[in-house]
């Protein structure tokens, strides 16, 4: 948006004239204003926008195949739900292209509105620490690789640290969500629940190291997502189904993984506080993707959602979740009026409600359009 100038051949511009260009200004688009010029993103599944589908080349995979895409794309598209996921909204808010993967064009792209890094069941930790437990993780794209790629890509399109401070302070950083799978994994494999614990300090400290990192590198503007309810997936309530009434909240939920999530987003949260300590001149934005969640998990009907603890896309049982969500699964209506796309990942409807929440508030401290 052009400036005002006060003075010009004809006289003074009207004090009308000014006040209509600053409400003008004041609520136009956040992307109208030039907030951010690009979106780098990291993380897993969840905003996975193609990088896993990308490293699968010509094999088959389910999430090649419909349903997957069905509602906004209208075909599958590397994403890992029915349509559009957090990065989408929040690129779509600011008035940007959608981000695209960096694997596919990840030696040749100028990525000119950003880049998205994250890789389908990547964690913040890398593999080779879980080792000590005997436990394996099956997949090496964690947290540090991808900001590997990244500063792979910074150095071939700005060159000299001038040129990568200027770019990065135009820059949203979206950090995450990242963490999710290190303990999933772990649950999925039928390990010792409360050793979990353990791993929160590390997984919470990797996240702020590379925070720090990025801030170090020139980002301004960094969002920090923490974790879901685990005890509202389906997935989740289907593999630990229990006969004990006392193991679920009135939603109903299972209350301890919903309480180990809460433990780590505690840590979490207290982790971007000491960021922000340390670094003043940044904006590190905490996003509450559990409270937002949780919104739609108390109150589907105000959403257009049914039952917000079944999968749309699965089989049969109680949770919807009696098969895999491909080519062959049954879909059980709209998405739409659902919560659960697959059984672990969500919808586009549900995405939509979180990152309402985030980018509005009052799930994001600051919330994400505000924090320009």
């Amino acid at each position: 948006m052009g400036s005002f100038r006060l003075q010009h051949r004809g006289g003074s511009v009207s004090l009308s004239v000014l006040l209509v260009s600053v409400v003008l200004l004041l609520n136009s688009p956040v992307g109208l204003c030039g907030c951010y010029k690009r979106i780098f993103s990291f993380g897993d599944s969840i905003i996975d926008t193609g990088n896993f589908v990308h490293m699968c080349g010509n094999n088959p995979n389910k999430y090649k195949e419909p349903p997957y895409g069905m509602t906004f794309f209208r075909r599958p598209n590397g994403r890992i739900s029915d349509g559009r996921v957090l990065v989408d909204f929040y690129a779509q808010a600011l008035q940007l292209p959608l981000v695209p993967p960096n694997l596919p064009e990840k030696d040749s792209g100028d990525f000119p509105n950003g880049a998205n890094f994250a890789v389908l069941a990547a964690t913040a930790l890398p593999p080779e620490y879980y080792g000590r437990w005997n436990h394996t993780v099956p997949v090496p794209f964690c947290l540090g690789v991808q900001i590997g790629w990244f500063k792979e890509m910074l150095q071939r399109i700005a060159p000299g640290d001038d040129a990568k401070r200027q770019l990065l302070s135009e820059s949203l950083i979206v950090l995450g969500e990242i963490g999710g799978n290190d303990y999933n994994f772990w649950f999925g494999g039928r390990r010792p629940r409360e050793q979990a614990y353990q791993f929160i300090p590390d997984v919470v400290g990797c996240i702020g190291s590379f925070a720090q990192e990025l801030i170090g590198l020139g980002a301004k503007a960094i969002m920090i997502p923490n974790n879901f309810p685990i005890g509202c997936v389906p997935g989740y309530l289907s593999a630990f189904r229990s006969g004990n009434p006392g193991d679920y909240d009135e939603l109903p939920c299972l209350r301890w993984f919903n309480d180990f999530s809460a433990r780590h987003n505690q840590a979490l949260r207290g982790e971007v506080e000491r960021l922000r300590a340390a670094n003043p001149g940044a904006k590190v934005i905490y996003a509450d993707y559990y409270g937002a969640a949780m919104e739609f998990v108390r109150d589907p009907r105000r959403f257009g959602i049914g039952d917000p603890l079944v999968a749309c896309c699965g089989g049969d049982g109680p949770y919807h979740t009696g098969a895999e969500c491909d080519s062959r699964a049954k879909v059980w209506g709209d998405p739409g009026g659902f919560a659960s796309w697959d059984g672990v990942h969500m919808t586009e409807k549900a995405y939509d409600v979180i990152a309402r929440g985030v980018l509005d508030g009052p799930f994001a401290d600051p919330p994400l359009l505000r924090s320009c």
